[in-house]
């Protein structure tokens, strides 16, 4: 069962893009306790967990950052103006709360743009654009939040979004994306420790990801990896606009098993072991593609190419403040990774590559 205290603490730290001092803490501290860490340049946590085999190495990576901002700039009269780091969509911006870190402290603040009784018919029709958007940390006049509280350009800012457990077993919370994956890297380090797989793993909190996957890039130096997976939420298309029995990606219907993104088109053999573990298991599962990518899109074509797969779980509103995911579908997808590693052995890499 989904550890919610591990989860708690994870998806609640502080870790934008470039930023994952504290996530990565978190990592390492649990993660140490089941395997070798190692940190790469970039500051990814690299586990390595040894099994019964070198050969074949997997590793399976989480990204440690989370979709957030800097400061862009600070206009005369105190106001905090955003660099999106990360995918955002305005809508979900305006009105709420975030964390700006400074060198100083920690400023909580509220995001917002022209009230409502001030706009043109005109700007009525549209969003605003996050441009328009700025923070207010409580800036009054003759009052320099910058000399006073500390606040420079490039200070990062996250939102304000605390865990809570919801009806129907579902969790909600900032940060899915993809600490959850953080999680269950956790989770899979701590049942595979207890046994002998046949096999070495590199668990990975990657960094950068929601920038570019840079983190993946720099990781997979490390490993040179004979196959990897990718741990991340995935698109949950459940709302009330499309009822739920018109759709596989919804909560409660199991790990997501992708089948294709922008990124990647997964290893078709690789993509069919891990259905197959499935569907032997009784592991809930559904098929997915997204229009986004995952660490494997730079891991699969690393040196001379490693077949990759991702398993996720569906997730509701994600690049927003709180998103929401049903704990069977995190657990089916801890088991269907643990279930995975088990099995993988040299015999299976053999199968999967091209000759």
């Amino acid at each position: 069962m989904a550890d919610r205290e591990l989860l708690r603490e994870l998806t609640e730290a502080f870790g934008p893009s470039g930023f994952e001092d504290e996530p990565a803490a978190i990592l390492a501290r649990e993660l140490g306790k089941v395997g070798k860490l190692s940190r790469d340049g970039l500051g990814s946590v690299v586990c390595e967990v040894r099994g019964g085999s070198e050969r074949p190495r997997i590793m399976v990576s989480a990204h440690m950052d989370e979709v957030g901002f800097l400061v862009k700039s600070i206009t005369k009269d105190g106001y905090i103006r955003l660099l999106p780091i990360g995918g955002w969509w305005p809508q979900v911006l305006l009105g709420q709360r975030v964390v700006v870190r400074t060198r100083k402290q920690d400023l909580h603040g509220v995001i917002g743009t022209k009230p409502p009784h001030e706009l043109t018919e005109e700007e009525r029709k549209k969003l605003p654009d996050i441009d328009e958007m700025y923070v207010d940390v409580g800036c009054t006049d003759g009052f320099d939040v910058g000399e006073e509280l500390g606040v420079r350009r490039g200070d990062p800012i996250v939102p304000v979004s605390p865990f809570v457990e919801m009806a129907n077993n579902l969790l909600m919370a900032k940060a899915w994306d993809d600490r959850g994956g953080c999680g269950m890297l956790v989770e899979a380090g701590r049942r595979i420790a207890a046994e002998r797989h046949p096999n070495t793993v590199y668990l990975v909190g990657s960094v950068q990801e929601e920038v570019g996957l840079r983190g993946a890039r720099t990781a997979a130096e490390v490993v040179n990896p004979d196959v990897a997976i990718a741990l991340d939420v995935s698109l949950c298309c459940e709302h009330p606009g499309k009822p739920r029995e018109e759709v596989e990606e919804r909560l409660k219907n199991g790990a997501a098993i992708l089948i294709h993104d922008r990124t990647m088109i997964p290893n078709t053999r690789l993509r069919d072991f891990v259905i197959g573990i499935a569907d032997e298991l009784e592991i809930p599962y559904h098929l997915t593609s997204v229009r986004g990518g995952y660490d494997t899109g730079e891991v699969h074509v690393h040196r001379t190419g490693v077949p990759s797969v991702v398993i996720g779980w569906p997730t509701r509103y994600i690049h927003a403040h709180a998103g929401i995911l049903a704990a069977e579908d995190y657990d089916a997808a801890v088991d269907l990774v643990v279930a995975f590693i088990e099995r993988f052995d040299e015999g299976a890499a053999e199968s999967i590559r091209f000759s």
